[in-house]
């Protein structure tokens, strides 16, 4: 999906890998996408890797992407894949899954 306008709601799927894990990234991602007034979910995936899926509006999401690109000061991103979505709206709030 393209990049949707400004003020729209939208869905972002963030994949992380690099040191994120042990390292409170989830926890960082999370806070994050509550401040920001977003709902959906964090959760580690393999060994480096940490999957996100986060809806709300554009401009929210757009920085919560440049968030945890940076990521937590004990972390270390090594590379950043964002894809925009439609936005189902399923989520209430903003969660920590298990590890995949």
């Amino acid at each position: 999906m393209l990049e949707p306008e400004p003020g729209e709601t939208a869905r972002l799927h963030i994949f992380v890998t690099g040191r994120v894990q042990g390292v409170g990234f989830r926890s960082f991602a999370q806070q994050s996408g509550v401040l920001l007034g977003l709902t959906g979910w964090v959760r580690n995936v393999g060994y480096d890797g940490v999957e996100m899926l986060a809806e709300g509006p554009r401009e929210a999401l757009a920085k919560l992407a440049e968030a945890v690109k940076k990521g937590p000061p004990a972390g270390r991103v090594a590379e950043t894949r964002v894809d925009w979505e439609t936005a189902g709206r399923e989520f209430t709030n903003f969660n920590v899954k298990p590890s995949v």
